[in-house]
């Protein structure tokens, strides 16, 4: 049995697939994906796409999956011809050889799930509103939810290609007020055209709470990849916060997922047990592992730019905050 051997290709379509949002081509193309990383073993391949970047001050580089869970996908998992073997064992990264990529590092966010790299770590607990099991709502979140009905709001949710200019215009009115709220890093401030590329995806779509007036007071985008509605990226406009209308956009969704007999993956918190997962917590019944790998490619030359840094567990070491 040979080596995995390990090879960027300058082609963000190689790792695209048509039935799963997370590497389908309007995806791929918004968020800026550069490169496949293809995985050759003996009996498979693996792909992931990938955006290669220079490592700040030199003219190294490394690589980073695009945001949220695109992970790696076996090239047998979508052979429909009969022909092709499957193989389910886990690659050892370290196994690996990188030599080919010319990367000093790679991170991979993974689907959830087993991921098919071995000593994945686990980055975070996401809540999972799975309608093969007894549902969970919490009396104060029903409570807010009818409330809002009876004050006149209510929830439109469209396929993401029917959405129009206002609709994307009303979403990102919120989405952006909830990240300067949050204090958010400039990266997650997509823009018009991010959204207008993402909502292109026939795997897309958009829930709208709306006001008694006809304003968007609340919105989420949700998505269909990998066996699950993911709700992705979401908001709340300032004017509603008092009204807690996301409440009833998660509960749109979960019955959107419930309708299509898929897990509605909520996500988890940015640190565990904060406000965020609490409010997520309270719509989940059950929840699930996240996985990443890190994986150094090129030891020499990451021990080189990272020499003299304090990186604690952030990856890779040398671009951690000064």
């Amino acid at each position: 049995m040979s080596a995995p051997r390990a090879e960027l290709i300058a082609d963000r379509g190689e790792a695209a697939v048509d039935e799963e949002f997370f590497r389908c081509p309007q995806f791929l193309e918004a968020e800026s994906v550069t490169h496949t990383l293809r995985i050759q073993t003996d009996d498979d391949e693996l792909l992931a796409p990938l955006i290669v970047r220079e490592v700040p001050g030199t003219e190294e580089l490394d690589a980073i999956s695009p945001y949220g869970y695109p992970g790696i996908a076996r090239a047998s998992d979508f052979d429909h011809t009969g022909g092709g073997s499957k193989s389910d064992a886990r690659i050892d990264p370290t196994s690996v050889d990188f030599s080919a990529t010319n990367l000093v590092s790679l991170f991979i966010r993974h689907t959830l799930g087993e991921p098919p790299l071995a000593a994945a770590r686990e980055r975070n607990l996401v809540q999972i509103a799975d309608p093969a099991l007894p549902p969970k709502r919490r009396g104060s979140d029903r409570n807010q939810i009818n409330k809002n009905l009876r004050k006149g709001y209510g929830v439109r949710i469209l396929p993401g290609p029917e959405t129009s200019a206002a609709d994307r215009a009303g979403f990102l009115a919120a989405y952006e007020q909830t990240m300067r709220r949050a204090g958010a890093a400039d990266r997650y401030f997509f823009g018009a055209s991010y959204f207008e590329r993402v909502l292109s995806s026939p795997l897309t779509w958009l829930a709208l709470a709306e006001t008694p007036d006809g304003e968007v007071a609340a919105a989420s985008i949700a998505v269909r990849s990998d066996g699950f509605l993911h709700y992705y990226l979401s908001g709340s406009a300032d004017a509603a916060l008092r009204d807690s209308p996301m409440k009833n956009v998660v509960a749109a969704l979960s019955d959107l997922a419930a309708k299509r007999g898929l897990p509605l993956n909520l996500g988890g918190g940015i640190v565990r047990g904060d406000r965020l997962e609490e409010f997520k917590r309270g719509f989940a019944n059950r929840e699930m592992p996240w996985f990443s790998s890190e994986i150094v490619c090129d030891a020499d030359a990451y021990a080189r730019l990272s020499q003299g840094r304090e990186a604690g567990e952030f990856f890779p070491a040398y671009r951690a905050p000064l």
